[in-house]
């Protein structure tokens, strides 16, 4: 068993807070992992994974439990049934961004959009991630999934996960647990075979975000340069030399709000309307059923509004931080919650807590943290 010493989170994390454990394991191959997460479920221990530790947000007191961390590597080339795509089978422990830019050099789209968001293979799907159009259930086809308890791992399709909005069944909400405790050990992606040429670019928010007209061509290879450089005028790609990227991201998720408390919000409030699903389904019991089928209800999309907006136009700029607190805003990102050097977990759950009330004040909108909390409350 690969046990070592344990390391202070705050080493391990990208808000750079959090004690040591009380037991860390490395595993390095899937067959690691699999034999560490049977031993840790065995002796009936707290423990999580760790993957780029960029949406973990860690307590000060050491973690009385068994922290393992998937360091696994590697993509495998597979056949897809779809005539111009290809699916790639990608290991848990391989970085994200390291990813991108192997689907990039390799000529395959479906994540350039996803450029420089941190963390690992392993985490994009427990959340979703997405930016700027593109989301992790818009090319995963299934994971490689080991539930708590069970004997061996199962493959799982991606529908199976009920992938949302930054969510699935696999991510522990704040105050709420998975309904699904399992990890996953690796996901397999269908790409579009494009090569490198330059082709019309489809999704209308990538488009304005990169200012691009409705028929301009680009390449892969520009959107995912383009991307990069816009994530990093955001301080949202990690540089150890900009403190604005010491935090999880954005810490709180963009709200997806009903179209009638949409309407509360001022107009100037960016909002964005969530796509309706395209094949409801309707169940109607055969003791019911009279031979007609009654019209389907229809209702206004939910809306997706934007939180930095809110957080901004709630009296707290960029840049902000409470007295003496070593935890401000990012001076780029309103999202972005950081830990300006030395920052205890806290003074950022202090800060959280203030901006939270603050837009809840103002607009009546709880904002929900993004990132995974262990140990801390907000």
């Amino acid at each position: 068993m690969p046990q070592v010493t344990p390391l202070p989170l705050k080493q391990l994390t990208t808000l750079r807070t959090g004690g040591a454990p009380a037991r860390m394991i490395d595993a390095h191959t899937t067959e690691e992992l699999v034999d560490a997460l049977r031993e840790v479920w065995a002796g009936g221990d707290d423990w999580f994974v760790l993957g780029g530790g960029s949406n973990l947000f860690v307590g000060d007191e050491p973690y009385d439990g068994t922290v393992i961390r998937i360091l696994t590597n590697g993509i495998e080339t597979l056949a897809s049934p779809n005539p111009g795509h290809v699916r790639v089978r990608v290991q848990a422990g391989h970085n994200w961004d390291d990813f991108v830019a192997w689907t990039v050099e390799t000529g395959l789209a479906g994540v350039e959009a996803m450029s420089g968001i941190p963390g690992t293979v392993g985490a994009a799907p427990v959340q979703n991630v997405g930016a700027y159009g593109q989301e992790t259930v818009q090319t995963l086809v299934e994971v490689e999934l080991f539930d708590e308890g069970d004997e061996n791992p199962v493959t799982v399709p991606a529908a199976d996960l009920e992938l949302g909005f930054r969510t699935s069944v696999l991510k522990n909400h704040y105050g709420d647990i998975a309904p699904r405790r399992a990890v996953i050990l690796s996901a397999t992606f269908e790409l579009e075979m494009v090569g490198h040429a330059e082709r019309v670019v489809r999704g209308e928010q990538l488009r304005a975000a990169l200012g691009l007209d409705a028929d301009q061509a680009v390449s892969i290879q520009w959107i995912r340069d383009h991307v990069l450089a816009t994530r990093a005028r955001k301080g949202m790609v990690l540089d150890d030399a900009d403190p604005d990227t010491y935090s999880a991201g954005s810490f709180f998720q963009n709200a997806v709000v009903t179209a009638a408390f949409a309407r509360t919000l001022p107009d100037e409030c960016p909002r964005w309307p969530v796509a309706p699903d395209p094949n409801p389904v309707q169940v109607i019991a055969l003791a019911e059923f009279t031979g007609a089928v009654p019209p389907l209800a229809t209702s206004e999309p939910d809306v997706k509004v934007s939180c930095g907006w809110l957080i901004e136009h709630a009296g707290i700029g960029k840049g902000f931080h409470l007295p003496r607190s070593r935890a401000g805003l990012s001076t780029k990102h309103a999202l972005a919650l950081t830990n300006r050097g030395g920052a205890s977990a806290a003074e950022i759950a202090e800060l959280a807590r203030y901006i939270r009330g603050r837009v809840s004040a103002e607009f009546g909108l709880e904002m929900q943290p993004e990132p995974v909390l262990i140990g801390v409350e907000l």
